[in-house]
């Protein structure tokens, strides 16, 4: 029995617990540990626990301790998952005392409506439930899987996939996962709405109606359609997110409502106001408490929010609304800071209280022909950035926004006025009119005048005198947690299915920053999967001599490429600090922060690195070899006719084809492209290159020579070689003439390189069409030459394309011997955060890309353009720079 009982004891779960004290614990190897009250632990090797103490596993830590049982609190086995997420230590203690309500939680059913908390203030949110369980396979912490709905859709970071793995399905940008501390039960009441959480600051049982007291202005207040027995009802535009109205009846709009979360409708006996004036200016607020003292009222915390309404408009006056029970207890209004001093000219208390918006703020200078020193009439200090016509601002709370399109003086009110083009319509709004006087013109219910006091700037953006310098962003603790690691040890790259594993989700690839694409395309064209340019990175430099090269080189190998092969991410402080050094070694400001082209950044690169460059060219057989580390290809003379015969489709072509026509695609193929280039300049490579990077030919978005450039898989530059053996183009014999005008002769082939040897040569040169010709000899090895040569072609593989789209950079990457082995990159897929928010990279598959580039020239030219899916599109007819290599070659380079 004691055999049976200890199996049955070592095969249970291990336990999970809460440390509920902060506590020291002293380790031989760590010295002291500190453990905060809050943290979770796993119970381990029970052989090892006597008496008093446990070993346990800190997961917060991951540190291995032994403690006493009296700081432990056992979790249930149910419930650890659900409180592994949560990252408030207090908060997951507060969960924990009450289980029942945490499986509640956990046994939600699908679809159901929750509130959630997210960003960094906590916005409350509506949204439905998709989804509870681990984000990833294998992993314990629980998430709940949420779909953003009203105002918030939008805001999410996913359509239901956490790092390529989809969890449930909702439109882009709509899902959060969440902890269960971030969510709330969306429960309605016949009174109102109950958001029930574990927060302390929120009511954890269903408020009375009676007890609790909402604020709003008041957007409707009739009898409902068809129900004229049920009495006068009020639709509120709430001051918090506490409602569930959207301004609708039975489908009928009585008002706008930019939320439902902000909504409510309530029996006119349930709403008491704070006001005299008209309803749809009306502010519902609870009665103030008694006083036994006289004392400063504070201006700002009663008084009404309200717009001006021209006197002459028809009132919608409801009957008197009745004065709250005496059984109510209104809710206090939150402490404000103390007013500033006033100035005699300043208005009084009571004109403050009839006319304030309800936000205490210093004013604002006048910018108005009728007052032009009422900027020097204002005591109280002025806003540092002064208002004026086009200033973006707010008004009210919850804020409307606007812009203000005219600032002056209105019969009857002694201060300035703004006039506002609100960014959303308004029951109580005008075209831009205010007594049958037109002071701007808006859309109809748009336009709104308020009090230049009462309008502050528009929050959602930030203040324009302290703009936010993203040049230094990048090495602020706002980035940690998009941070990456340095590696020191060389990595080499991988490939396959394993590079496909690295790269492929969010948060991969090169993390984009300030116009960084073309940097982070053409590293992570150059490095990801590829070893051909990595004798860069070792290229010998001396550190006495060269600091910079050997800073820059240190960066670039153990900052970026390592770290991007070894954990497929690189964020943008790296790139940054790189670009920084650019900017220093070159005078150039704008390596920091501008865009530039990728030719401009591999040539200062590898002037930095101060490395041998790629590509040794000569100009003529006379003349000596020219050295760069790009070339840019030309078009050539003679364009691709679409009247020219084709030969008939393969049948096994994996795109369906288009018989000819006129309205085809014009297509050259980079082979093509390559040797128009060399033959036309008359140019030869001194020696093949171990990496060659081509620029395609482009003259803007709305002028192109080729709708599409084909990437040659395979390019064959045997006869673009100086100084060696090349193949008759006729009997295959050792060739030693070529000629221009043949390459461009209907007669024979054009588009085609043509050399000869002297006898063919001799035979071609003989027809009457081609006595003009001026054939050029060409260099060969010294030696005795005869008979058919046998000789293995020079070809290189293409590794990479980088394309550009309306002035972005992104990039193609083969990461595999396979037709469908092929990524796209781009640095900046999506954002997180507005103007100071970051880039997200994303590395996604797309191997459909490799059915177009199996096709020849004329095969692709009859596709159907608008047929192209997007990412073939991009590779096709955006194609910027076309990178080529020599595995064998780049061994001894």
């Amino acid at each position: 029995m004691s055999g049976a009982h200890e199996q049955n004891r070592k095969r249970r779960p291990p336990k999970m617990f809460l440390i509920t004290a902060d506590v020291k614990v002293q380790d031989q190897l760590e010295g002291t540990i500190r453990l905060q009250r809050g943290f979770i632990c796993q119970e381990q090797d029970l052989s090892k626990s006597r008496g008093d103490y446990l070993w346990v596993k800190v997961l917060d830590n991951g540190t291995m301790v032994k403690l006493e049982r009296k700081f432990l609190q056992e979790v249930p086995s149910d419930l650890s998952g659900l409180l592994e997420p949560v990252s408030d230590l207090d908060a997951r203690l507060k969960l924990l005392t009450n289980p029942r309500k945490l499986q509640q939680f956990a046994s939600l059913p699908l679809d159901t409506p929750l509130w959630v908390h997210m960003g960094q203030q906590g916005e409350l949110a509506e949204a439905e439930l998709k989804y509870i369980g681990p984000l990833t396979r294998g992993s314990s912490p629980v998430y709940f899987g949420v779909q953003l709905k009203g105002s918030a859709a939008g805001k999410g970071v996913s359509n239901g996939s956490y790092k390529g793995q989809r969890l449930f399905t909702c439109p882009e940008a709509c899902a959060l996962f969440l902890p269960v501390s971030d969510i709330s039960f969306r429960h309605w009441s016949r009174n109102g709405c109950d958001p029930q959480d574990f927060h302390q600051h929120r009511p954890s049982s269903p408020p009375q109606a009676q007890a609790y007291v909402y604020s709003g202005e008041a957007r409707f207040c009739d009898l409902l359609p068809g129900r004229p027995l049920t009495g006068m009802y009020v639709g509120i535009l709430l001051d918090d997110p506490v409602g569930n109205w959207d301004g609708h009846y039975k489908e009928e709009r009585l008002c706008h409502i930019p939320s439902q979360a902000y909504g409510l409708l309530l029996p006119i006996t349930k709403v008491s106001s704070g006001t005299q004036q008209s309803l749809t200016a009306s502010i519902l607020r609870p009665a103030p408490p008694p006083v036994t003292k006289p004392g400063p009222t504070s201006p700002s915390a009663l008084a009404p929010k309200v717009a001006l309404l021209p006197p002459s408009r028809p009132a919608l006056k409801p009957p008197p609304l009745p004065p709250p029970k005496p059984t109510q207890k209104p809710l206090h209004a939150p402490p404000l800071p103390p007013l500033k001093p006033r100035s005699p000219t300043s208005p009084t208390a009571a004109e403050q209280l009839q006319n304030t918006n309800g936000v205490h703020g210093p004013l604002s200078p006048l910018r108005s022909p009728d007052n032009p020193r009422a900027a020097g009439e204002n005591g109280e200090a002025g806003l540092e950035g002064e208002l004026e016509v086009g200033s973006m601002v707010e008004v009210n709370d919850p804020p409307l926004f606007g812009v203000i399109c005219w600032i002056g003086r209105i019969s009857g009110i002694p201060e300035p006025v703004a006039g506002i083009e609100l960014d959303q319509e308004l029951s109580a709004g005008t075209d831009g009119s205010y007594l049958g006087e037109r002071h701007f013109r808006c859309p109809a219910n748009k336009g709104l005048f308020v009090k230049l006091r009462n309008c502050r700037r528009d929050s959602r953006f930030p203040a324009p005198e302290t703009p936010v310098n993203q040049v230094e962003r990048c090495n602020s603790i706002a980035f940690a947690e998009w941070g990456s690691e340095r590696v020191e040890e060389h990595t080499p790259p991988v490939d396959g299915d394993e590079a496909r594993e690295l790269y492929h989700g969010w948060k991969r690839g090169i993390q984009g920053h300030l116009n960084s694409c073309y940097l982070d395309a053409t590293l992570f064209s150059l490095f990801s999967c590829c070893s051909s340019a990595d004798w860069v990175l070792f290229w010998p430099s001396d550190p006495d001599t060269d600091q910079n090269s050997s800073q820059a080189q240190d960066l670039l190998r153990c900052e970026i490429v390592n770290p991007l092969r070894r954990y497929g991410y690189v964020c943008a402080s790296k790139t940054m600090a790189l670009r920084r050094l650019l900017e220093a070694a070159n005078s150039d400001m704008g390596f920091t922060n501008q865009e530039k082209d990728p030719e401009e950044f591999l040539n200062k690169l590898f002037q930095l690195l101060r490395v041998e460059p790629l590509l040794k060219i000569r100009l003529s057989m006379t003349q000596e070899p020219q050295e760069c580390h790009l070339y840019q290809l030309f078009p050539p003379t003679l364009a691709p006719s679409p009247y020219s015969p084709l030969p008939q489709s393969s049948l096994d072509s994996p795109i369906p084809l288009f018989s000819p026509s006129s309205n085809r695609m014009r297509v050259a193929s980079v082979q093509a492209l390559l040797e128009s280039s060399f033959l036309h300049a008359g140019l030869k490579f001194v020696e093949a290159p171990s990496c060659l990077l081509l620029l395609m030919p482009r003259f803007g978005k709305d002028f192109k020579m080729f709708d599409a450039i084909l990437p040659t898989l395979s390019l064959d530059i045997t006869d673009l070689l100086d100084d060696t053996l090349r193949q008759c183009s006729i009997c295959q014999a050792v060739a030693e003439w070529e000629c221009l005008q043949c390459y461009e002769d209907l007669d024979i082939m054009p588009g085609r390189l043509k050399q000869y040897c002297p006898t063919c040569n001799t035979q071609v040169h003989s027809h009457r069409k081609r006595t003009s010709h001026s054939p050029v000899k060409v260099r060969i090895p010294k030696g005795p030459w005869t008979g058919p040569l046998h000789c293995t072609r020079q070809r290189m593989s293409l590794f990479a394309v980088t394309c550009i789209e309306t002035s972005h950079y992104v990039s193609f990457i083969k990461h595999g011997p396979l037709p469908t082995d092929w990524l796209f990159f781009d640095s900046m897929a999506d954002r997180e955060g507005g103007e100071n928010g970051f880039n997200v990279p994303r590395v996604k598959a797309c191997p459909e890309v490799g059915r177009y580039l199996s096709l020849s020239e004329e095969e692709l030219s009859r596709v159907d353009a608008a047929s192209l899916q997007e990412p073939a599109r991009r590779l096709l007819c955006d194609s910027y720079m076309c990178l080529y290599h020599s595995p064998e070659l780049s061994l001894y380079k």
